[in-house]
């Protein structure tokens, strides 16, 4: 493969699937720059629950993009796009190449293809959008989305107010499904060569228990603790986009006491693993996708053979 744009490299995976301990390596090898693609990572305080490289790891490997906002502020794909756009022109003028790394596949997307032209926000309607949810449950208006738009509402969790609000609003607004205006995005060129690499599990039971495992460890490590201080520290609630990330919304529930820590604890598992299907289902739509087994104990070593050639 001849490059003729400069290029970047998209590491892409489901949670849990090893992505970090390839990014490391890879700096080992290439002269890359890490730029966290994570709706989760964004968030200062919130370490633990997110599975943040710990401070180790960033000593060696720094990666833009963590640690931007505080857990009451809100960071679009838009504003990432924004970022992550004016970091790659800088990495590359600098002889480096950008290595993207996470599983927020929205801002992927959106980074590598531009914005739809999608209606603005109407107060109004969004209103009486929550009003219904308030009155049915956000699974309720979940289903009329499934209705209205079933490729959009198959990548969004039942529960994910804010997503599904949109998606109800663009529909009414517009007439048309999300997924069919995202269909007609505004392209303005995206000037690199990618080289797509998916970090994919060929059994997902393993994934499963590699899942869980990690949630252990996060429990261990503090993570109740960890909401704990950020209730106390700032003004959040569950309709702030910090705290539905997965796990901190669970973490929270327990806390308020609607449920004991082993059904916590199991609804966390759950919520994960609903979002690595998310991801995977995602990923099976990406073209020219160079994949490679999460569980291989040489993946990371794998992902260098096949990278260093081009380079």
């Amino acid at each position: 493969m001849s490059i003729s744009q400069p290029p970047a490299i998209f590491l892409m995976g489901p949670t849990a699937s090893g992505k970090t301990g390839v990014a490391v390596e890879l700096m080992q090898h290439l002269p890359v720059e890490i730029i966290s693609v994570d709706s989760a990572l964004v968030y200062r305080h919130m370490d633990i629950g997110t599975a943040k490289p710990e401070a180790d790891i960033l000593k060696v490997a720094p990666h833009h993009l963590i640690d931007i906002i505080d857990p009451t502020q809100s960071y679009s794909a838009a504003q990432f796009r924004t970022d992550a756009l004016a970091l790659m022109a800088d990495i590359t003028s600098r002889g480096k190449i950008p290595l993207l790394v996470g599983g927020t596949m929205l801002y992927f997307k959106t980074l590598q293809h531009g914005l739809s032209d999608l209606p603005k926000a109407d107060l109004r309607l969004r209103n009486e959008i929550g009003e219904r949810a308030r009155q049915n449950g956000w699974p309720a208006l979940h289903a009329e989305l499934a209705r209205l738009d079933p490729e959009t509402a198959q990548r969004l969790n039942p529960m994910d107010s804010q997503r599904v609000q949109r998606a109800l609003e663009v529909c009414y607004l517009s007439g048309e499904p999300m997924s069919v205006l995202f269909g007609r995005q505004n392209t303005s060129s995206f000037p690199y060569q990618v080289f797509n690499i998916a970090l994919l599990p060929n059994d997902r039971s393993q994934l499963h228990q590699r899942i869980e495992q990690r949630f252990d460890v996060m429990l261990s490590q503090g993570v109740i603790d960890e909401v704990r201080w950020l209730r106390e520290n700032y003004n959040l609630s569950l309709a702030i986009p910090s705290m539905r990330c997965v796990g901190y919304r669970q973490v929270w529930q327990y806390l308020d006491g609607e449920f004991d820590y082993d059904t916590m604890r199991e609804k966390g598992i759950i919520a994960t693993r609903q979002l690595a299907k998310r991801q995977l289902t995602w990923l099976r739509s990406t073209p020219d996708l160079q994949s490679f087994e999460c569980m291989d104990d040489k993946l990371a070593s794998n992902v260098v053979s096949y990278l260093k050639p081009f380079f």
